[in-house]
């Protein structure tokens, strides 16, 4: 869905700020074909796997190792037309798949990953052109890493509009909350917000 709802257009210049393992970059780049994509990643390791799905699908981007919420260290380029922030999450809308996720958690990790989200997200915002779009998602459930922070992002953000998109149940929700099992999916939340001009 996120690249659906990201609806790159052609020519475009488009971040996927976290972008490993790649699947979501990939799909970026085969619904529009020209869009000179920038993949960046934290983990060296899982970036690898970005460069390994591309090749695969003979597909073409920037890969770059590099923090998201420090863009200013690694790119030297214009605005992004589009930022997918697939945000570091608790993954706790998988855990159907990963089980292990239930022990791997203590009780401080979604207070962390909130400010690390927090941080990433005004980091991008930065760096996203007037009449830009960005699309927040994490493979959350929780509140905090998925409606609550969107809600602070545009209490603090005068330039960012909230977007509402077709699938939700009410418009008047902050984001789209899919949960676990609905509609035979995983958990998963989006946000899109456009930069005013």
């Amino acid at each position: 869905m996120a690249a659906t709802l990201l609806a790159p257009a052609a020519n475009e210049l488009v971040l996927d700020a976290c972008a490993a393992p790649g699947g979501k970059s990939c799909h970026l780049i085969e619904l529009a074909p020209s869009i000179n994509l920038v993949a960046v990643d934290f983990d060296e390791k899982r970036l690898a796997r970005v460069q390994q799905n591309l090749d695969r699908l003979h597909l073409k981007a920037q890969v770059i190792h590099g923090d998201a919420a420090d863009i200013d260290s690694w790119w030297q380029g214009q605005q992004f037309d589009r930022i997918l922030l697939d945000a570091p999450c608790s993954a706790t809308g998988v855990i159907r798949r990963h089980p292990d996720i239930k022990w791997l958690r203590k009780n401080n990790d979604i207070e962390e990953l909130a400010n690390l989200q927090r941080q990433i997200f005004d980091h991008c915002w930065q760096w996203l052109k007037p009449g830009g779009t960005l699309l927040y998602a994490t493979c959350s459930i929780l509140p905090q890493e998925n409606s609550q922070q969107v809600e602070q992002f545009l209490a603090r953000t005068p330039d960012a509009k909230l977007v509402p998109i077709a699938q939700q149940s009410n418009p008047e929700d902050i984001g789209w909350q899919i949960l676990p099992g609905q509609d035979n999916m995983d958990g998963f939340y989006y946000a899109r917000l456009v930069k005013a001009i």
